[in-house]
């Protein structure tokens, strides 16, 4: 297997991408609920669907902060943060930016502004065109994707987090378009429902024709999709290298909870230093966005790019598998600029490339297309 790595760092562009990561080194990481309150209620939304909001938000600082004391002792270098909704506690939020590698999921009500939180990456929800989206997050009144445009205009450090609907495939062209002409790049999440609606709603009849049409725009857009073919492949499908998705492989979850205590010793890859912390900051979940609810409804981006990522060996018996794993955890540690996010961007045409996803923008010349490599390093 080592010696198939050296061969597969050969190639430049695989080295280059590896020597990133490796420079910027591991990651430790958590998932933080930084409140318990939401300024919104989507139609199901994990958090509230499983009433993760009884566990309240500390008032005092300073049980915040003897928190954020604790886990840098315990050597945590990155968090997730969500709830809730993280913009609410703005304060709270640039205390943990000041302290640790942070993304931040927002529903984009509230402009996190740019003084003090420079470098933060931000996710920016939404879950489809303008009527879809002021319908399931909105309550049918408020057009929470217009607003959302507006306060993240141009901001560098926002990507949409567009959750589709197994029915919404449609939709997904007239989004992105706005998404980037509002000068942001594009990351896909997977609706789950979690209230049984059904219909376009229902996760259980399969997501081809959004699979199709995201494999679609990363060929219109290979500079802007932060969505490689291969994850999108594994979340909505649920499989890897023979595996199921499910609690028993998931690698997200948290490892002082005593309902992972038989996960843990099963022989599947999982992460030692991981908690996802509810909002009162001390006790935990059994994972990321689960509390009990059934793993086989859970198509979260985030947790997915774990489980690729925790499993490297299975990715080393060819160069293109190889290849799979190592885009997977480039973009990764893109979005989360553990890396030089403007360098990085520089790549993801070829990265796109690589997958199998070129069919490059009508604007890139002919001649630009054979040289696909040369692009992407800006030879």
């Amino acid at each position: 297997m080592i010696r198939n790595l050296k061969r597969y760092l050969s190639d430049p562009f695989l080295k280059r991408m590896y020597k990133e990561i490796r420079q910027a080194g591991s990651i430790k990481s958590i998932s933080v609920d930084l409140t318990h309150e939401c300024n919104i209620r989507c139609t199901g939304c994990y958090y509230f669907s499983e009433g993760m909001d009884s566990a309240k938000s500390p008032i005092d600082e300073e049980h915040f902060d003897l928190f954020i004391k604790k886990e840098l002792d315990r050597g945590t270098n990155f968090i997730t943060v969500v709830g809730g909704e993280p913009s609410l506690q703005l304060g709270r939020l640039r205390k943990l930016h000041e302290n640790f590698r942070i993304n931040v999921s927002t529903n984009g009500l509230v402009k996190i502004p740019y003084e003090g939180f420079e470098s933060m990456p931000i996710g920016v929800s939404i879950w489809g065109d303008h009527a879809t989206d002021r319908t399931m997050r909105g309550g049918g009144n408020v057009n929470i994707f217009r607003t959302a445009l507006k306060n993240y205009k141009d901001d560098t450090r926002a990507f949409w987090y567009y959750t589709v609907a197994p029915g919404r495939a449609d939709e997904i062209e007239r989004v992105v378009e706005q998404c980037i002409e509002n000068g942001n790049n594009v990351l896909f999440n997977y609706y789950s429902d979690m209230l049984g609606i059904g219909g376009e709603l229902d996760y259980r009849s399969g997501f081809k024709d959004v699979r199709e049409e995201i494999n679609r725009m990363i060929k219109l857009y290979p500079d802007k999709i932060l969505m490689s073919s291969y994850l999108s492949e594994v979340v909505t499908t649920g499989e890897l290298y023979g595996q199921k998705w499910g609690h028993e492989v998931c690698t997200s979850v948290s490892v002082n909870h005593e309902a992972n205590s038989e996960r843990i010793k099963n022989g599947n890859p999982y992460n030692p230093h991981f908690r996802a912390y509810n909002a009162d900051l001390e006790s935990t979940r059994r994972c990321c966005t689960g509390i009990n609810r059934s793993c086989d409804s859970c198509l979260d981006t985030w947790e997915h790019y774990s489980w690729i990522i925790l499993n490297m060996k299975k990715h080393l018996s060819s160069k293109r598998e190889f290849t799979n794993w190592l885009s997977t955890m480039y973009l990764f540690y893109l979005i989360n600029r553990l890396v030089d996010f403007d360098e990085g961007m520089k790549l993801l045409p070829e990265i796109h490339y690589r997958l199998g996803n070129g069919g490059f923008r009508k604007s890139v010349r002919k001649e630009e297309q054979k040289h696909p490599v040369m692009i992407a390093q800006g030879v």
